[in-house]
């Protein structure tokens, strides 16, 4: 295997260019009144996948609201992207076919939707 590099993926034993992404939530409000909201966290990450394109596509698929769709596609890549590179921890294995399983559903919803408004 090559050397990794920022914005690289080390998987299976080779190298793969990693899309980067900057990740920035803010806590915007809270569920009492007089609590004060957190600081914004942001970080940095790489993903195998276009995750925006990603969002897109559920979005288009018209069966979750707009920021729902995006909670679901961001919160989805971002777990299963570390769960990729950790497949060996067993804190992840019993996890990884109900994933594959759940991503593969989601794809194939995606897919019948796009093609049903076609």
């Amino acid at each position: 295997m090559g050397t990794v590099a920022a914005g690289d993926i080390a998987w299976k034993g080779h190298v793969m260019k990693g899309h980067r992404y900057r990740v920035t939530i803010e806590h915007v409000g809270t569920p009492r009144e007089g609590v004060e909201t957190r600081p914004a966290l942001t970080f940095e990450t790489v993903n195998h996948d276009e995750i925006i394109a990603i969002v897109e596509r559920i979005r288009a698929s018209g069966q979750y609201a707009e920021d729902e769709a995006a909670s679901l596609g961001i919160g989805l890549k971002l777990f299963s992207e570390v769960m990729l590179k950790r497949r060996d921890d067993p804190l992840f294995a019993a996890l990884q076919p109900a994933i594959r399983a759940f991503i593969g559903g989601l794809k194939a919803r995606s897919r019948a939707v796009s093609g049903a408004q076609a």
